[in-house]
């Protein structure tokens, strides 16, 4: 389970009820007792349901969690519920079922992406990057979590990663190994990662020795054609496959010989279809 601090859940809960619900309130009945149900409408994998639950425990709402983030589940099946007045119930409905929709779309798609690829080799890892949808951070790395998939960086501050644009800063741009050579003693404790746009940089980088050569929007075939020369020139390092991948082409790159992929498809993937029922008790 990931934490997120009560400001990012007030923020969530204030974006959509800052002023009460006037439709509520004017029909006069938010003082009584009811039940709100979230249930998954089609089979799939399932997330946000703890941070959906925080979320209405934090308007007084009493919640019963029936199923647990990451699994997979049955259509139509009650994810969680919530007992309390009916004015809490109304302000609860929507930014839980937003994020039960979300967090689910984006661990749904996560976990078909690696149905894809261990149906070819049961040992690729995929990643998802820092690219997340602005203000969806927290959501979306417990998400890729639920989802079977891993972090590829979570910030700046936690891997080491050299692009090109950090390379035209350096004195000597071309010079791979010196640069690598400095990563590696200045973070001792971090693998480092060096980032190639094309076949010649790719070729260039290998000797340098970095723990991992990622390929930024390589096609298969030039991924294929760089690991060839790979396994001669750096057989200690890794190759990861990077930009552009998605669900409809994994299998062709897991195909390749890629083991470790690199994406941000994942936050871009349709919300799942959960529907609530609210009701008097």
């Amino acid at each position: 389970m990931f934490y997120l601090s009560d400001a990012e859940l007030d923020k969530l809960l204030l974006d959509d009820i800052a002023y009460g619900d006037l439709t509520t309130r004017a029909l006069g009945f938010g003082r009584q007792a009811g039940k709100m149900t979230f249930c998954r409408q089609k089979a799939g994998r399932v997330s946000g349901v703890a941070i959906a639950a925080r979320l209405l425990q934090k308007l007084g709402l009493e919640v019963v969690i029936q199923e647990q983030d990451g699994t997979d589940v049955n259509a139509e099946t009650v994810l969680l519920t919530a007992f309390g007045q009916a004015e809490n119930l109304h302000q609860g409905w929507k930014v839980a079922q937003n994020v039960l929709e979300w967090c689910s779309g984006v661990a749904q798609y996560m976990a078909q992406m690696l149905a894809s690829a261990h149906e070819i080799n049961p040992l690729v890892q995929i990643a998802c990057t820092r690219k997340s949808i602005p203000g969806t951070k927290s959501l979306a790395i417990a998400a890729v979590i639920d989802g079977g998939g891993i972090l590829h960086r979570a910030g700046t501050a936690e891997s080491v990663l050299l692009f090109a644009n950090h390379r035209h800063f350096y004195e000597q741009p071309d010079d791979w190994a010196a640069m690598v050579t400095r990563l590696k003693y200045a973070a001792p404790e971090k693998k480092i990662i060096v980032e190639a746009d094309n076949i010649e940089e790719a070729f260039a980088a290998l000797p340098a020795q970095a723990d991992i050569v990622q390929l930024d929007k390589f096609t298969p075939e030039e991924f294929a054609l760089v690991l060839a020369k790979q396994q001669i020139l750096a057989p200690m390092s890794l190759l990861s496959a990077a930009g552009g991948v998605t669900l409809l082409n994994i299998a062709e790159y897991v195909r390749a010989g890629a083991q470790l992929l690199v994406t941000s498809a994942p936050y871009y993937a349709p919300p799942a279809d959960i529907k609530v029922k609210l009701q008097p008790v």
